[in-house]
């Protein structure tokens, strides 16, 4: 993975895109965040970070002029952006203005910049920040609700008898013990199956692979639907379809129903902040602190297995992914893996060949719809981190977003669909949620996968199925309908 590799959003329009009021739009939002006017350097130390300069807003904006279909053409810009370095003498991070008419909408607006900036949360710290309600713009974005509260040993009160108390927190420590093993032991030598899903090792060194980002839309309510049916959690839902639409993905071109025991591992970003961090943050950012908000990268990381099957109730899939998820959360494994990483970093530094330190990229696409336009990060060693990402088969990221409809720069948005490329993997998934909708987005690489829409359909298919089969098994959740 280069170091050089960077983000992006992508925003796609219903009305011919309003330049100059985007632009105007940005220029007020980065002068309230000079995080975003900083270059990074390295020090006499040899430790990196991050200084002010000054900035030439033009420098950052581009507007190509595109040819042919335009749905192809843009699905084409974008991935070739892939493929391109950033200029680290200037702020990483740029604006694409794609003023073309797709089948969604009038124009797209991308954003490419560097996971150096921000992780996906600070991301949608920064759009909701940066945002006004579409219904009335006279008022700031809604933030999304703060997440449930998180359940598991460490977090539950002591209420049960001492013997249960005991014996949960011996099998938290068993739990954590295991994982944190099996981190190290894919770190050393322990490798996902070759599968169609696996970039082969022959690849992992090849730089800039061009990675093709496609997404699809689909109900919360339905997901929700399937969440009450079987009253477990969105998140149980969004991993169990995911489950179903690898494996239908998979026996279906293996032209192989029979093969039991396949498991594909997924590198889990875990967002460290406190559950309320989001909203405290917009409101520091509204007050104009945004200088206290802690930016950059504040994750954890877990492995996440998907297991490949076949099965005859598509239910089955929400029940082992509930399995996997409850298993997960009994267990220390993202607090050590952090903590571990920073301990890395801040003994070994940047003065250690054996790790040298870089910077991920990745690219997210937030799609707007024009209905009348209105006036030093957290990195981890390369070497680990670059071992770990070839030895597990792909990632998978899930996002919640705003609960309501917002504008940014005086452009209705209509949907957000962040993605990452540079990784050592083939497959990248994430899961973003915006007002009443699922997007699920894919960044797959091109040679590997010629035709991503298979696996989006995959997708589509399973969600059908499993609501169905929610339906058949909870009728009182039909009537209520």
């Amino acid at each position: 993975m280069a170091v050089d590799e960077l983000v992006s959003p992508v925003e796609r329009l219903a009305a011919p895109l309003n330049l100059p009021v985007f632009r105007a739009g940005l220029e007020a939002q980065l002068a309230r965040h000079p995080y975003f006017r900083s270059i990074q350097v390295t020090g006499k130390d040899g430790a990196p970070r991050w200084v002010t300069t000054p900035v030439n807003l033009d420098d950052h904006i581009v507007v190509p002029r595109l040819t042919g279909d335009p749905d192809r053409a843009v699905e084409d810009y974008l991935a070739s952006l892939s493929t391109l370095p950033m200029d680290h003498t200037r702020p990483p991070w740029e604006f694409h203005f794609l003023d073309v008419r797709t089948a969604e909408a009038a124009a797209t607006v991308a954003l490419r910049m560097h996971h150096a900036l921000a992780d996906g949360m600070a991301l949608i710290t920064l759009l909701i920040s940066s945002a006004r309600s579409a219904a009335d713009p006279a008022r700031p974005a809604s933030a999304p609700p703060p997440p449930a509260r998180r359940t598991g040993t460490i977090y539950a009160p002591p209420r049960a008898a001492l013997l249960v108390r005991v014996w949960s927190y011996l099998l938290l420590a068993w739990h954590s013990l295991v994982d944190v093993a099996s981190f190290v032991a894919t770190f050393l030598f322990l490798s996902d199956p070759n599968t169609l899903f696996k970039r082969s090792a022959a690849d992992h060194g090849e730089p800039r692979r061009r990675m093709r980002f496609v997404h699809r839309s689909f109900s919360l309510d339905d997901v929700k639907f399937i969440k009450n049916a079987m009253n477990y959690t969105v998140n149980d839902v969004l991993v169990g379809v995911t489950s179903a639409a690898l494996s239908r993905h998979f026996f279906r071109k293996a032209g192989d129903t029979k093969t039991r025991g396949i498991v594909l591992r997924s590198i889990l970003p875990v967002n460290t902040r406190p559950t309320n961090s989001l909203q405290t943050d917009v409101d520091m950012i509204e007050s104009g602190k945004s200088t206290a908000v802690r930016w950059g990268n504040r994750l954890g990381y877990i492995i996440l297995p998907f297991h490949l099957a076949m099965h005859d109730d598509p239910l089955e899939y929400i029940r082992k992914a509930k399995q996997v998820i409850v298993r997960k959360k009994n267990s220390l494994e993202v607090i050590i893996i952090h903590m571990a990483v920073e301990i890395i970093f801040k003994i070994l530094g940047p003065k250690v060949r054996l790790l040298p330190f870089i910077l991920y990229a990745c690219m997210v696409f937030i799609n707007i719809k024009l209905q009348k336009a209105r006036s030093p990060t957290s990195q981890a060693g390369a070497y680990i981190f670059n071992s770990v990402l070839r030895n597990t088969t792909m990632t998978f990221s899930n996002l919640i977003g705003p609960p309501e409809q917002i504008e940014l720069c005086g452009h209705p948005v209509a949907y957000i669909a962040p993605s990452v490329y540079g990784l050592q993997q083939a497959l990248t998934v994430h899961i973003q949620s915006y007002c009443n909708t699922i997007k699920v987005i894919l960044a797959v690489d091109e040679e590997q996968f010629p035709d991503p829409r298979q696996l989006l359909d995959d997708f589509t298919v399973s969600l059908n199925l499993t609501k169905d089969a929610a339906a058949k098994a909870s009728p009182k959740l039909i009537r209520k309908e």
